[in-house]
Parts: C-alpha cells; sequence; structure tokens
C-alpha cells in the first residue's frame, strides 16, 4: 500500500507541474526585448542607421579619391579611381536596394495604421536613395524593382526622365502628408528625433518636411538642363515663393545628418577601422589641401593631421593620378584625423550649406531668392564650419581667395560658388561628382599618370553580376543609354 500511496502522490505532482508549466507557457516565454508586431518603428531607425553607413562608405571610398580629396599612398597598378579608372559597381546597388525593400514595407505598414508621418519619411528616403542610384548607373530597375513577392525576379531599367518625375512627385507627396501636430506613435526617429510633441508640435516632423523640399530643390537644380522636358523652373519658383507651404532647411538645426549616437549598435562605421585603413594606406592630395592653406581655412584641424617639414608643423597633400612608379612614404604627408573616427555628424545626407550654395546659383542665374548670390554664398561657408565644429576666422569671408567677387563674369561667379560648394560636401556620398558633371566645377588638375584615354567618367558601369540575373533587361537598358561604360553621360548631363 506504500508503494502505491507514493506511487499515486507522485503522478499527482506531475500532473500539477505539468498544469503549472502550461498555464500562461505563452506570457512565460515573451522576450520582452523583442516587439511583438513589426511597425514602422522598429525598422525605421535601423533603416537609418544602415542606409547612412553605406553614402558615407561611398564618400570615403569613392567620391574623396575621384574628386581629389585623397589619394592612394601607392598605386602601381595603373588603375585607380584617381586615374579615371571606374570599374563596374556592386556595392551601393546591393546596399541601395536591400534598404530600398525596408523603406517600402516601413510605406506599406505605415499606410495600413493611417500613419502619414511615416510614409513620409519613407517617401523622403526612398526618393534621396534613388536619386543616389540613377546618379551613378543612369537608367535602374524602379517602377518594378522591390517586387519579388509579386512575382518580379526580372524587373525592367526605368528610364532616368521618369525616375526623375515620379522622385519629385513623392517628395511633393511626403510634404503634403507630414502633420507636425502628431508624434511618431511608434518612435524610432534616430535623425530628427520626431518622436514626440513639445508644446503641442513636432519640430522634428518639421525638420523632415524642410528636409523633403530641400532635396528637391537639390534634384531639380540638378535637372536644370533639361528645364522643358520637366517643368523645373516652374517647380523651383513655387518653392521658393511660398516657403510656408514648402519650407527649406534655415540652419544647421535642420541639416539632414544622422548624429551617431557612439552606443552599441549605432557606432560611427569607422570606429574600429585600423590605422593601416584609416590613414596610413591614403593621404589628402594637393589639389584639396593647398588651397585651404592659402586660405587658412579652420577646418583643417578637424579633417587632416599635420605632419613636421623642416621642424614646421604644416599641412601637406600628395598628386593625385601620379605615375605608377611613385610611391609615397608612410607617414610624411597629412590624412584623416583620428577625431573623424568617432565624430557624430559624419553621417551626413544633405547638409544646410548644400541649401545655401543651391540658392547662391539660383539668385545668380534669376531666381528669386530673397537674398543676392553672396549673401547665400557666405552662410553657406558660415553653414559648413558650424557643422564641422570650427569657428570662422575674423576677416576670413574678405580675404583674397575666398571673398566673393559679384563683379565678375556669371560663370567666375558660378565656379566661385561651386569651389566651396566642393569642399562643404566632405562625406556627402556621391555629390560633388554629381555636381562636377552638371557644371565642370571644380576644375581639376590632371595628373600626370593619367592615360590620355582615360576620360573623366560620367557613370559607373553596372554590377556585372547583372549579366547572369537579369540578362535581357540589362541588354536593353545598356543599348538605350549608349553603353556600359564609364564616359557614357547620363540624361541630365548631356
Amino acid at each position: 500500500m506504500k508503494t502505491i500511496r507514493i506511487t499515486g502522490i507522485f503522478l499527482t505532482l506531475v500532473a500539477l507541474l505539468q498544469t503549472a508549466c502550461t498555464n500562461n507557457f505563452d506570457e512565460l516565454n515573451i522576450d520582452p526585448n523583442r516587439p511583438q508586431e513589426i511597425t514602422p518603428g522598429v525598422m525605421l531607425g535601423q533603416l537609418q542607421y544602415r542606409i547612412v553607413n553605406a553614402s558615407v562608405s561611398a564618400g570615403r571610398s569613392f567620391t574623396h579619391e575621384l574628386m581629389q580629396v585623397d589619394a592612394p599612398r601607392a598605386s602601381t597598378s595603373g588603375g585607380g579611381l584617381h586615374r579615371y579608372v571606374v570599374n563596374p559597381g556592386a556595392g551601393v546597388w546591393s546596399n541601395f536596394y536591400t534598404n530600398i525593400t525596408d523603406i517600402e514595407d516601413i510605406y506599406a505598414i505605415a499606410d495600413r495604421l493611417k500613419e502619414n508621418n511615416y510614409k513620409a519619411i519613407a517617401l523622403v528616403y526612398k526618393s534621396w536613395a534613388y536619386s543616389i542610384l540613377t546618379d551613378l548607373y543612369g537608367d535602374i530597375p524602379y517602377s518594378q524593382a522591390i517586387k519579388a513577392t509579386e512575382g518580379v525576379f526580372n524587373p525592367a531599367f526605368d528610364k532616368q526622365k521618369d525616375i526623375y518625375v515620379q522622385l519629385l512627385k513623392d517628395l511633393e507627396t511626403a510634404n503634403g502628408l507630414f502633420d507636425d501636430t502628431k508624434a511618431l506613435t511608434y518612435g524610432g526617429d534616430l535623425v530628427y528625433n520626431a518622436n514626440a510633441l513639445s508644446g503641442g508640435k513636432n519640430v522634428g516632423i518639421q525638420k523632415w518636411k524642410k528636409f523633403a523640399n530641400s532635396l528637391r530643390l537639390r534634384l531639380l537644380l540638378r535637372i536644370s538642363k533639361r528645364d522643358g522636358e520637366i517643368n523645373v523652373r516652374e517647380q523651383i519658383n513655387a518653392i521658393l515663393a511660398d516657403p510656408i507651404k514648402y519650407p527649406v532647411f534655415a540652419a544647421n538645426a535642420d541639416e539632414a545628418i544622422f548624429r551617431y549616437p557612439g552606443t552599441f549598435p549605432y557606432f560611427n562605421p569607422y570606429f574600429n577601422a585600423r590605422t593601416l585603413d584609416w590613414r596610413d594606406g591614403t593621404y589628402f592630395t594637393e589639389f584639396f589641401v593647398n588651397k585651404m592653406n592659402a586660405d587658412n581655412d579652420p577646418r583643417r584641424a578637424i579633417w587632416m593631421n599635420p605632419v613636421t617639414v623642416n621642424g614646421a608643423s604644416v599641412y601637406q597633400g600628395i598628386q593625385s593620378g601620379y605615375p605608377t612608379s611613385l610611391e609615397y612614404v608612410v607617414g610624411r604627408n597629412s590624412s584623416y584625423t583620428d577625431l573623424l573616427k568617432t565624430l557624430p555628424q559624419l553621417g551626413v545626407m544633405m547638409p544646410y550649406a548644400e541649401l545655401e550654395f543651391i540658392k547662391a546659383e539660383l539668385a545668380l542665374k534669376g531666381y528669386n531668392t530673397g537674398k543676392t548670390p553672396k549673401a547665400h554664398y557666405e552662410a553657406g561657408i558660415r553653414a559648413s564650419m558650424t557643422q564641422w565644429g570650427a569657428t570662422l576666422p575674423a576677416g576670413y569671408l574678405e580675404q583674397k581667395g575666398v571673398a566673393y567677387n559679384d563683379k565678375a563674369a556669371s560663370e567666375k561667379q558660378l565656379e566661385q560658388i561651386m569651389l566651396q560648394k566642393y569642399y562643404a560636401y566632405f562625406f556627402v556620398d556621391y555629390q560633388s561628382w554629381f555636381e562636377k558633371r552638371r557644371t565642370g566645377y571644380p576644375v581639376l588638375p590632371r595628373g600626370s599618370g593619367i592615360p590620355a584615354e582615360n576620360k573623366f567618367p560620367s557613370r559607373v558601369p553596372y554590377p556585372t553580376y547583372l549579366q547572369s540575373l537579369n540578362p535581357e533587361n540589362l541588354a536593353t537598358a545598356v543599348a538605350a543609354i549608349g553603353g556600359d561604360r564609364s564616359d557614357v553621360k547620363a540624361w541630365w548631363e548631356q
């Protein structure tokens, strides 16, 4: 009987334990650190971090070498961007299309939840990302892109003109969707912190709206040669004439910068870069450094390391496009400061300085911006100094080489505006290259080691893997643009 009694008690305990383990099982197994549903806020911050990392990396690895900001210490193969050799580009293509998938998901989820502010932010990111892609390659998948769930695995390539028409429409739509009386319900914004109201208004949403319209001015100016095919002048005038309906950047506090918080996992992408990769293999160029030296530009101390020459501490650069026989000694020329590796404001998408230089050019061309080209030019320089934490020296704007010459011919004034815009584009993806293609400025010296047949590039060839993944549509696109070469000009550049 004892055995039966003990066995019965044991079975009862097991039954009780099983009941205890299964009751509230779902609640006990909920991970409090994991979201229970996908919301726009869950995706937004991660998207912002990933996509700006891709653009910042492109600025350093591609644009800076091509546009003579820096050059490799040694380059013996005869290739290199500084010699105008542009290889098929897969990195930004893969990165951006991956992130555009998330952008489309944010928009779709926000639409289902009737969250217009998230929809508008998604449209801004979509326009920003696609504008970079089409300005890099020309015709690209757009209307049929990101539709694998609908069975579209081989998307057609859209014409650049058609893409621009839609990007401009999307930015105008975003402008109308933004509502500064509402907070972002699910949070997540790491750019403007539009997650809460202050005094009944969402200042972050107001800044997003300014970004949308400032970006629209960038794109309209980019295609200004095509006015008539697209109503460029009409759209620019509409934005300039109604700053209430179409607000744009008005101060450094408005600029579109992902400021790295320096906490896991949102570190500056160069946080752990080895010294060899960060600065020992790359130096600033003579073209970039000499102008800053002549102007006593205070941004030098933030951007570049000084070196000792004949007992003096100086900023010194190297040639770009040099012969293959030349190799520079480690540590003898200025390279990137370690400060930049942890600098929060390195994640630049569109600086306020750019908007002022856009207005300077528009004012020069007769648009009513409310100020003179000179006033906008000087405001752009001041804004760039503020952005990088530099103090503008007394008399800086009046010195030779910086002082704006409003008596010069229009073309000379444009050249002066574009040279300062070039410096303001430090670490801003591909924009200084796009703008040189549009205007011809700045005028870059041609290195003696650049083969005569190498032309300054106008595009990046398509990724080679498309030849196997999407061959028919790729062939159609290549034929339409006139060949998959780096010297083929984009629609707006022709």
